[in-house]
């Protein structure tokens, strides 16, 4: 299962949709440990070698009843591969042979790796009680009498220091919530706001609110929650929807969302999503983060709420990511967040009792490493701001040196500390 919940219920988590699912075929590969559940369209992705010969690869389909179209059509395909990436769709009646036809594949001339196409679906959200704030930071946002987060990140002395240096931004960063949507009319968002696609405009499901409240809520307007940005000049946030309205959604299709913020010209792409790994799957999100970066986002990935080690999840594990692990009020790990250990990049955020954004004006309060990493994104968008060109691999460090050890060290990465790491970044 796909982020299987093993603290109290009230954390938000993703897993695998084992259940009935409209949208599926409704076959499960019950061969496997891990049971997966295909996409309705194009169960499987293939990468194609470059400049390959395609007629072993179309025996082999007409052979099987099976058909293929092309994956992806990234802008800039010159500088990536995942304009040779096909889906392939599987008739029904063919789905009890997915292992065999799997490999294969893997054995067909000129095919690089084969991945299941799986569904990922929420889970539902359960509302917490916040945990208050005991500082005062100096804004009218009622909402931030609940941002315990805030004292953790000592954005008091963070918002202090950007009024008294007079740090300008270059330009305003844009931060892209790649999730159920974002509710673009919620007061406390819509002025910080910016369509790439009037589809994503919306969110049904509240998850994507949530996270885009806590990486760029308007501060000080008098309305809900605030956010790092502290005077709205330097972040602003988008959405691309890759769930559904029920909370589901492919791997390619996230892929594909991806793909999207990536050719918008985005500064900080973030996922509070993910599941656990295979190797074919991390070469999917390798390419799609490769591309990215290209393309000047940085990536921001959720560790996972299994209490688990997040090299077994993806596109937590995917080189080039920055994870987030969740933090609880005491400094310490979220019995819930999976560790970021053996990871290269991983650093931690609050994640428990995180109030936030919500569909139609409303503000609710979520647990989760969902909600650690937009605390991330929203901390890039500003650094990105002041230094656009700023790459994953510096941020990263200077976000790892500048951090505040926790109570569990290693096992969490460095607590974010949002005044140190600007100091850095401008010195």
């Amino acid at each position: 299962p796909l982020w299987l919940q093993t603290f109290p219920q009230q954390s938000e988590n993703i897993s695998t949709n084992t259940n009935t699912n409209t949208n599926s075929k409704n076959i499960i590969n019950s061969n496997k440990k891990n049971a997966v559940k295909y996409a309705e369209d194009g169960e499987l992705m293939v990468e194609m070698r470059e400049s390959v010969n395609l007629t072993p690869l179309q025996t082999f389909l007409d052979a099987n009843g099976l058909t293929a179209r092309p994956a992806f059509s990234p802008a800039s395909g010159d500088i990536t591969d995942l304009d040779d990436v096909l889906l392939v769709d599987i008739p029904k009646e063919k789905l009890g042979e997915i292992d065999r036809i799997i490999s294969e594949l893997e054995r067909t001339l000129g095919v690089d790796w084969v991945d299941e196409n799986d569904l990922v679906q929420l889970d539902p959200n359960e509302t917490v009680e916040p945990a208050k704030s005991r500082r005062n930071y100096g804004i009218n946002d009622p909402g931030v009498e609940q941002l315990w987060g805030f004292d953790a990140l000592k954005v008091d002395e963070f918002y202090e220091y950007v009024k008294k240096s007079g740090i300008k931004p270059k330009r305003k960063a844009k931060v892209a919530i790649l999730d159920t949507g974002i509710d673009s009319n919620h007061e406390d968002i819509k002025d910080n706001y910016v369509s790439v696609n009037s589809k994503h405009d919306s969110d049904p499901q509240g998850h994507g609110t949530h996270c885009s409240g806590i990486a760029a809520a308007v501060t000080n307007n008098g309305k809900g929650t605030a956010s790092l940005g502290p005077d709205n000049q330097f972040v602003q946030v988008t959405s691309v929807r890759v769930l559904s309205s029920f909370g589901g959604g492919t791997q390619s299709g996230i892929i594909k969302g991806m793909i999207e913020a990536a050719d918008a010209g985005v500064d900080v792409i973030s996922m509070s999503l993910g599941g656990r790994s295979t190797s074919s799957r991390q070469k999917a999100y390798k390419s799609a983060v490769e591309y990215a970066n290209k393309k000047g986002a940085i990536v921001v990935v959720a560790a996972g709420n299994s209490n688990k080690n997040a090299k077994d999840y993806t596109p937590a594990n995917t080189p080039g990511v920055i994870t987030v692990s969740a933090i609880g009020p005491e400094i310490k790990k979220a019995p819930f967040s999976n560790t970021v250990e053996d990871l290269k990049m991983g650093v931690a955020a609050p994640g428990v009792q995180i109030y936030s954004t919500f569909p139609d004006n409303k503000y609710m309060t979520f647990n989760g490493t969902s909600m650690a990493t937009p605390y991330v994104a929203g901390l890039l968008g500003v650094m990105k701001s002041v230094k656009p060109d700023l790459t994953t691999k510096e941020a990263y460090k200077i976000l790892s040196k500048t951090g505040q050890e926790t109570a569990d060290g290693k096992l969490t990465g460095p607590l974010i500390q949002p005044k140190a790491a600007l100091e850095s970044l401008l010195k």
